[in-house]
């Protein structure tokens, strides 16, 4: 029996249009919501034999006001991402919110200097900020550090505290544990905004500490860390004026004495966005060096291009095309995207 692809983004999507208002709930003290998306498409590395590709998430959050100044809460999340891993969550952590002071994360989810970072202008559905997809189809000939932002994974026991802004800057600390990937990690962050005026900018700075990461590995396309301690710095830009958006971030990661393959080393971005109506294009590019903190092996550096193009059918169904290459293969995707 053949299957319908477009016949069955139809349905998905007048299900969702259905389903659009009927996903949040607020009374005043108790909130629900469900978000998530799904896309749908096909990458053709080389120009050739086309191979389909998913991607997905899903994320419940309930919260309760106690008093006009303080929130309870739990959040849920998984995604496509996580199930590659063999893992049944992307995050799951519960809060505390104070409008006044900040806000206090338990549980399982991303580091503070993660949330406080900035990504790339990218409108494609391919994954750029987060474990990028078209790798699931084209396999590095080296180690890749395909984010540009730090991370230290979301498999640890983990408390995060972040301020409220003050002023036009955030603050925020992570430390993590209670893992078998490392002995405890510690995050720090700051973001500073101006979201008025004609030029709207935000700036990221991050930094961590690690250790003895023992098997520990969050980029997908680097060996696993073992080594007295990692340590990461990163930092990033965004600049929106009108409808365009210009990124540029930097990674940087240093092992001590590490055993077996190399995986530390920097990854460099930037990237360019334009919106006009229903219609966006961006174009990204992403180098790696992994390895040049080891002089006795020789460094992999990987080259990614992506150009995208976007088109918001609705409120929750749009479509994409990107065009791209890695250091060794030139890709082309195509998919659609819904979200409620």
């Amino acid at each position: 029996m053949k299957i319908s692809i477009p016949a069955i983004l139809v349905f998905f999507t007048s299900v969702i249009s259905t389903a659009a208002n009927a996903l949040e709930y607020d009374n005043g003290r108790l909130g629900l919501k469900l978000n998530g998306y799904g896309t749908a498409g096909v990458l053709e590395p080389d120009f050739e034999t086309p191979d389909f590709i998913g991607d997905w998430r899903v994320r419940g959050e309930a919260n309760y006001l106690i008093t006009d100044d303080n929130t309870l809460g739990l959040v849920y999340a998984i995604d496509a991402a996580a199930v590659d891993e063999d893992k049944f969550m992307r995050e799951a952590f519960t809060y505390w919110q104070n409008r006044n002071y900040g806000r206090v994360e338990l549980g399982f989810t991303d580091s503070i200097a993660r949330k406080l970072g900035v990504g790339l202008p990218d409108v494609g559905g391919l994954r750029v900020n987060d474990k990028p997809l078209f790798y699931k189809k084209i396999t590095p000939s080296g180690p890749v550090i395909s984010d540009t932002t730090l991370t230290t994974g979301r498999s640890a026991l983990r408390a995060n505290f972040a301020t409220m802004p003050i002023g036009k800057a955030q603050y925020g600390l992570s430390v993590s544990g209670i893992t078998d990937d490392y002995d405890y990690a510690v995050d720090a962050a700051l973001k500073i905004r101006q979201p008025s005026g004609k030029v709207k900018m935000a700036y990221a700075l991050g930094a961590s500490f690690m250790s003895k990461p023992d098997g520990y590995r969050t980029d997908a396309y680097t060996p696993r860390v073992y080594a007295d301690w990692r340590a990461q710095v990163s930092g990033g830009m965004n600049l929106q004026y009108n409808s365009w958006m210009w990124g540029v971030t930097a990674r940087l990661i240093y092992d001590e004495n590490p055993i077996g393959p190399v995986s530390d080393g920097l990854a460099l971005g930037t990237g360019v966005s334009y919106d006009i109506l229903n219609y966006s294009v961006s174009l990204t590019y992403i180098f790696s060096d992994t390895g040049i903190w080891n002089h006795d092996v020789k460094d992999y550096m990987d080259h990614t291009a992506i150009a995208s193009f976007r088109y918001k059918y609705s409120e929750n169904v749009d479509g994409w095309m990107s065009l791209g290459i890695t250091t060794d293969t030139p890709f082309l995707a195509v998919g659609m995207r819904l979200t409620f």
